[in-house]
């Protein structure tokens, strides 16, 4: 694929994100993009399965929610900034965004509540799956983007040990396979509360 086949590519998956007249939604499966410039291309959601990424200049480029399973030379390094929590030294602590059951206010399941500890012993592993089953927390801006009137953020501690699964295009979700809640955000203190 030259360079503009890939840009006309791109300029039609941007206007299909912004829900433009004409927009298409990136079809790059399979595509060989070795050496290609996507140097802060926005590639969210773009289907990428099995491209051949080795050599591609991906940075700053935004992979979120971007299907990229089987997809070749992709460096999870530096595209995944939340990797840096599997270095850090015990405890670890997250966000768990609520509902008004104090359940995950997407798949539900589990009512977390404070002093308490939880486990998923089969929580999804596959750093490809956006959202999978385990215990799925986040940082504070992904709670405070998603919460809505009655939610609460929650405090969990956990150990790199415990950590399931980073997917590679994680806008800043990850999963768990156990954790202790040791508190709530006070949502005044964020500003999501007067």
């Amino acid at each position: 694929m030259n360079s503009d086949e890939l840009k006309e590519i791109l300029d039609l998956h941007k206007k299909w994100l912004n829900i433009e007249e004409g927009g298409k939604r990136a079809d790059l499966r399979r595509a060989d993009l070795q050496g290609a410039d996507l140097q802060g291309a926005d590639l969210r959601r773009a289907d990428l399965q099995g491209a051949d990424l080795r050599r591609a200049d991906l940075q700053g480029a935004d992979l979120r929610r971007a299907y990229l399973q089987g997809a070749k030379g992709i460096n999870k390094y530096l595209i995944c900034p939340l990797l840096i929590l599997l270095d850090q030294p015990d405890p670890i602590r997250a966000y768990k965004l609520v509902d008004e059951e104090n359940e995950g206010p997407f798949n539900g399941g589990i009512k977390y509540e404070i002093g308490k500890k939880y486990a998923v012993e089969d929580a999804d592993s596959d750093e490809y799956e956006e959202c999978g089953s385990g215990i799925n927390v986040a940082t504070l801006d992904w709670c405070i983007k998603e919460w809505k009137e009655g939610y609460r953020i929650l405090v969990v501690e956990f150990t790199a040990k415990d950590i399931a699964c980073i997917p590679i295009t994680s806008d800043g979700k990850f999963r768990l396979h156990r954790c202790k809640v040791v508190g709530e955000k006070d949502l005044a203190e964020i500003g999501l509360k007067a």
